[in-house]
């Protein structure tokens, strides 16, 4: 599922974009949710419940205006596409400090705006991977290898980030059993924590060390089983094979 998000003052604008992102994926049929706001405040309201994708943004709006819409957005999501549109070539230069995808100017060429998108999917194809985790008061998109590891505290589930940040998730930790695997890196090394091998510096027949210089504590029951996990997404190969 491909999320699309279009923000715009102009109604007619919104329902006219709409039509073109439909012409667009009719006959790739991608599988596509789009969703039409009419300021920025709706928009970041609605990405804090559930990221979009891509999103196709206004600049000269009311209130809140798209360059810092943007600026809010990219606060807590690194990943998402942002693509202005918008009448104005004055903001072309402030719309490389939110790392916009694209800028264009309306009224919008339906074939530079399909150029856009077909960009933007295929980079997406090819992205660094990301889970969503469901915060308190937001939900967040997170990097997979921005990950050191996950602990469960009480009914939460807190991530641990490189660069000392953390995100706490309102999700039981089994949903995280099962997102996170070993193909991307990460290892259930005890009943509460979840490590991502790419941030071990060492470890022992009872902790594991991180980078960070966190200490996680390694269970007798997983030490074998980590061992050759560890040899496996570090070397390639099972430790028993070294």
């Amino acid at each position: 599922m491909i999320r699309i998000a279009i923000c715009d003052d102009s109604s007619a604008f919104l329902q006219q974009t709409k039509f073109m992102i439909t012409h667009w994926d009719a006959p790739a049929a991608r599988s596509i949710a789009l969703e039409l706001f009419e300021d920025g405040d709706s928009l970041l309201s609605a990405h804090a419940q559930a990221p979009f994708d891509i999103i196709l943004l206004d600049i000269v709006m009311p209130l809140l205006n798209g360059i810092e819409a943007a600026r809010e957005l990219r606060e807590k999501d690194k990943t998402v596409k942002i693509v202005f549109l918008t009448s104005s070539t004055e903001y072309a230069v402030e719309s490389y400090t939110v790392k916009a995808s694209n800028y264009l100017l309306k009224p919008v060429n339906p074939d530079s705006l399909f150029a856009c998108l077909d960009e933007l999917i295929s980079q997406m194809h090819g992205a660094a991977k990301s889970i969503v985790v469901k915060g308190i008061e937001a939900t967040h998109r997170i990097l997979l290898s921005d990950i050191e590891h996950v602990e469960a505290q009480l009914k939460h589930v807190v991530f641990f980030l490189k660069g000392n940040r953390t995100v706490e998730s309102v999700e039981p930790f089994y949903t995280y059993e099962n997102t996170l695997e070993l193909d991307d890196g990460f290892f259930k090394c005890h009943r509460s924590y979840i490590v991502n091998i790419h941030h071990i510096g060492s470890y022992s027949h009872a902790e594991i060390f991180m980078q960070s210089g966190r200490h996680i504590p390694l269970s007798r029951s997983c030490q074998k089983s980590f061992e050759a996990s560890y040899f496996r997404v570090i070397f390639g190969k099972a430790g028993d094979d070294l």
